[in-house]
């Protein structure tokens, strides 16, 4: 089958017929593995290789086969501006109208009536899709503190958007459903963590009810010199935290060093760190689904740092 797709590899229906194939044809090509089936009347020439790449194509597919217009929001949106969507689910495309909208949900699509200025609509391969700061503000009001926040986060790490611009999207909306959930999120939000990990892990820190914690903390050695930057910090309880996220140490390669070179210099970077009286506390993504676990740990860090101040 030769047909120049859409972009991200998307094949519709509609143009395949226009190339002069039919549904036949294209049913025994997907029998056969040459295309792949994403929603009915979409095809793709290969399996996405994670779940974002999958739903942004489903959302340039629907979007494609609209009736009526109306922007992508909500995790939708995240997905396209390359935010992260933490356990927020895919299954659904969202879409956002303004009041008196004509149309309703579907299987495939959610629909959201909202008042949506036209300052917070953007335009993102070609179609339109909400601002990042109104993405960000949607999903703090509609889906779980820990998935909002990693997503803020990063928003905010990024650049993409400002705390206060947040907040001032927040009020224009008024006292909408979610409004204090939103505000919440949007108070804990960090533009200085810097990965999903340790959104996650300053989640769990707050609902272990630990020592809020000082966030990319510099440490020095006791003659001055910088050791280096930890994830965490608790400097009155002598303890610093760091999560060992898999993609962690290949962020820290440089050019020509190995993964096992880069361990190593971390285990020497931990021997100073321990040398500088501060207590080390480790924990990876899998112990993030175990809170005690790391409550514990860190528990245990800041009474050993506490007999040290």
């Amino acid at each position: 089958m030769t047909i120049d797709p859409l972009p991200d590899g998307l094949l519709t229906r509609a143009r395949a017929l226009e190339y002069g194939f039919s549904d036949l044809e294209l049913a025994a090509a997907v029998r056969r593995g040459a295309l792949v089936r994403l929603q009915r009347g979409a095809y793709l020439a290969t399996e996405p290789a994670t779940a974002e790449l999958r739903h942004r194509s489903a959302v340039l597919a629907t979007v494609a086969g609209l009736r009526l217009p109306g922007a992508v929001g909500h995790v939708s949106a995240a997905v396209l501006h390359g935010l992260p969507v933490y356990a927020i689910p895919l299954e659904r495309v969202h879409l956002v109208r303004r009041p008196q909208a004509a149309g309703s949900g579907s299987a495939r699509v959610h629909l959201h009536v909202a008042r949506l200025p036209q300052a917070e609509v953007v335009a993102l391969a070609g179609i339109a899709v909400t601002t990042v700061t109104r993405t960000v503000v949607d999903l703090a009001r509609s889906v779980p503190f820990e998935s909002a926040v990693v997503t803020a986060d990063a928003a905010l790490a990024r650049g993409a958007t400002t705390t206060a611009e947040l907040v001032a999207c927040l009020e224009r909306m008024g006292p909408v459903p979610g409004s204090r959930r939103a505000a919440r999120v949007l108070a804990f939000a960090d533009d200085r963590s810097e990965s999903v990990g340790e959104s996650r892990s300053r989640v769990l820190v707050h609902r272990l009810g630990l020592p809020v914690p000082v966030l990319q903390i510099p440490v020095l050695s006791p003659a001055g010199t910088l050791i280096g930057r930890c994830d965490f910090g608790w400097p009155d309880l002598w303890t610093v935290g760091e999560f060992d996220g898999r993609t962690k140490y290949g962020r820290l390669l440089r050019p020509g060093q190995s993964a096992a070179d880069a361990v190593y210099e971390e285990k020497l970077r931990e021997d100073a760190l321990r040398d500088a009286d501060q207590q080390v506390v480790r924990w990876t993504w899998p112990e993030l689904s175990t809170p005690p676990v790391i409550g514990q740990r860190l528990l245990r860090a800041f009474e050993r740092g506490r007999r040290r101040a």
